[in-house]
């Protein structure tokens, strides 16, 4: 398994783009696959074009980039003769922006691809050139489905339509189909929760090897995005910062009480909590509230893009069934899976003063859907009904381990549904 390529949902979407002029951007954490993606994208062109894949880490054409873009797509290309340039980790070229604005409006019969590690750097160096250029997608690790599929092929068809029959459903397009071999999801589902989506992780064959490559790519992240690219120093505190982090998932989240607890200033802690968000490492979640200047007042949830990475942060690979932060990785999941899978929603979570709480509110228009993630039990909380008389949504859904039912409860239908359907 280890050297196997496995596609990636979002190859599909990206391929609808291959013969359109604008610039197609990949954008995610290191190690998630991005060259692998454009790799897969370059072999699926026909071989009556020419195709070059270039690393942006390596000085040399980095170098030839910056001095003169003209000249370095010269180098490539054959004239009258379609080009597509593959451009890896570009956010590392000086005034990559502006360079690859040159190239798309002085050749217009060579078709780009970018990748980029860094939402900050390439917002900052590259994006503002861009704009009515490049269509651009987000990479994350593996997401269930997608892990899935490197395990069996007919779970993951079986999973298809009732991930689909979910969705649907949120569009009002029919019924929540009834769930079947769901020890199997859910045995697997408690792999991913413990190892998280990254590819080499999800390829790794055993126990040892997984944490052996988590290592790896947290040491890695330390490293090359901490040290050399940002020029953090400051490695022991933003170590200490991330396992904080890392223990409290789920939880609010105020940068003073960190900053006052780990001895540093609070305006280092927003450095810090800035860079783990634009390298895709963690997920600040905004509350939800009707007065828009009351919600972007209040605390953020702390959530990580990938559990493998968090439970690296803390050391702490115990079974799921033995754990005792079973709920707060429910709920990470659930997190993890509405922002990869659900973009075109707003994603909030609601709180209000007297500390009834909603773990997550989905919106799109005036449709207002909200999630509560529940391990166990089924008494729903005062937080739940508190919410169901405050907006009185048409459906409601939990999302618990095994249970699949549905209650009328006031004027909302709410659908029980097993957690890996998100």
């Amino acid at each position: 398994m280890a050297g196997k390529i496995y596609e990636r949902k979002l190859d599909e979407k990206i391929k609808k783009f291959v013969k359109r002029k604008e610039i197609v951007g990949i954008r995610g954490a290191r190690q998630t696959g991005k060259t692998t993606l454009l790799k897969i994208i370059a072999n699926s062109i026909p071989d009556e074009y020419d195709k070059v894949f270039v690393n942006m880490d390596m000085v040399e054409y980095r170098r030839a980039l910056e001095e003169s873009p003209m000249d370095f797509v010269k180098r490539f290309r054959t004239p009258d003769k379609k080009l597509y340039l593959f451009l890896d980790e570009v956010q590392r070229v000086k005034d990559g922006g502006e360079k690859l604005k040159i190239i798309f409006d002085e050749f217009p019969d060579v078709k780009m691809f970018i990748s980029g590690s860094s939402s900050l750097e390439l917002k900052a160096n590259i994006l503002g050139f861009l704009v009515g250029r490049l269509f651009l997608y987000e990479l994350y690790t593996f997401d269930f489905e997608e892990f899935l599929s490197t395990r069996d092929k007919g779970l993951v068809r079986l999973f298809a339509e009732k991930h689909l029959s979910f969705k649907n459903f949120l569009e009002d397009e029919g019924d929540i189909d009834s769930p079947a071999f769901t020890s199997e999801f859910l045995s697997l589902w408690k792999e991913y929760v413990i190892f998280g989506g990254y590819p080499e992780v999800v390829k790794a064959p055993d126990y040892e090897e997984k944490i052996a490559v988590l290592k790896n790519i947290f040491n890695l992240y330390l490293e090359k995005d901490i040290i050399a690219f940002f020029g953090i120093e400051d490695t022991s505190n933003f170590e200490k910062l991330l396992k904080v982090l890392a223990f409290n998932i789920s939880s609010l989240m105020s940068g003073y009480s960190i900053a006052s607890d780990l001895g540093i200033p609070y305006k280092k802690v927003e450095v810090f909590l800035t860079i783990l968000e634009h390298t895709y490492s963690i997920h600040l979640l905004k509350p939800f509230h009707r007065n828009l200047v009351t919600e972007l007042k209040k605390s953020s949830k702390i959530y990580f893009l990938d559990t493998g990475l968090r439970n690296m942060a803390i050391d702490n690979f115990t079974a799921f069934g033995r754990r005792s932060d079973q709920g707060e990785l429910m709920e990470n999941f659930v997190l993890r899976e509405l922002v990869s899978g659900f973009g075109e929603w707003k994603l909030n979570y609601w709180r209000t003063a007297g500390k009834a709480e909603m773990d997550f509110v989905l919106r799109k228009g005036n449709k207002i859907i909200p999630i509560e993630v529940k391990l166990g039990g089924e008494k729903l909380g005062k937080s739940f009904y508190s919410f169901l008389e405050a907006y009185e949504p048409k459906k409601a859904v939990v999302a618990s381990l095994d249970k699949f039912k549905k209650e009328k409860i006031g004027k909302t239908m709410v659908y029980w549904v097993p957690v890996f359907y998100l």
